[in-house]
């Protein structure tokens, strides 16, 4: 299967702190990958950078056969490369329809009152169309951001802590819903999660960073039971376990 998206040789420095260490990365469409690391394991750069927020010091990025690097955050998005933040990006003082109306406008959609309603049923909004997005529960808030991130219909979703702020019984239904939708539109996924319980039910593939580069990257079983997995991401005392 091809690769719509391809890092090669990464390299990112702030200072004395390497952030991103000879990252090298391809995602085959149709496919759903988690990124996991402790917290400064460099995920978040590698987003940032992939999504135009951070420019490499050295490096390639191509997405969908086009290269990214130099590109600003809304050209990438026009390309056909959408995220969704670990801090939701809502309008506060709208409701969740008119965040939705907002989003299909912007995104020059077709019959806008209608495709902010058939995503109000996809994502279980209904209930809360009429309430301001500064009123929600944090896991209406998650699927209403991954919602509008939807609305341009992307060919590659990327998810920034989807479930974080999550109440641990709700985590399942609100990743459900989010992974249905996303299957619906055959969208490539790229989450980055630190509950690993998320990641061994959803991901099909793990790729682990750690100080700036990757430490494994394979079958979710494998990478999270790989030794540097376990003591630099899972925090467990291998040496105790062994």
């Amino acid at each position: 299967m091809s690769a719509i998206l391809e890092a090669d040789d990464l390299h990112k420095r702030f200072g004395a702190v390497s952030a991103a260490a000879d990252i090298n990365l391809a995602l085959a469409r149709g496919s759903v990958v988690s990124v996991i690391g402790a917290n400064g394991a460099g995920k978040t750069t590698f987003l940032n950078m992939v999504t135009g927020y951070l420019r490499p010091d050295h490096g390639r990025i191509r997405f969908d056969g086009q290269e990214l690097v130099g590109r600003t955050p809304r050209q990438i998005t026009r390309l056909g490369l959408a995220r969704s933040f670990q801090i939701p990006q809502l309008f506060q003082t709208l409701s969740v329809r008119e965040n939705l109306l907002v989003a299909e406008g912007i995104a020059a959609a077709e019959r806008v009152e209608e495709a902010a309603d058939a995503l109000l049923e996809r994502f279980s909004l209904g209930p809360y169309a009429a309430r301001p997005a500064g009123l929600l529960p944090e896991g209406v808030r998650k699927l209403l951001d991954v919602a509008m991130a939807l609305v341009a219909q992307p060919k590659l979703l990327l998810l920034d802590e989807p479930t974080s702020g999550v109440a641990a019984d709700e985590k399942f239904a609100i990743m459900d819903l989010v992974m249905g939708a996303v299957r619906g539109q055959g969208v490539t996924v790229l989450f980055v999660e630190h509950d690993m319980d998320i990641v061994s039910r959803y991901a099909g593939r793990v790729v682990a960073f750690y100080d700036g580069r990757v430490i494994a990257d394979g079958a979710p079983a494998a990478v999270l039971s790989a030794e540097e997995v376990r003591r630099y991401v899972i925090g467990e005392d291998v040496r105790a376990a062994a």
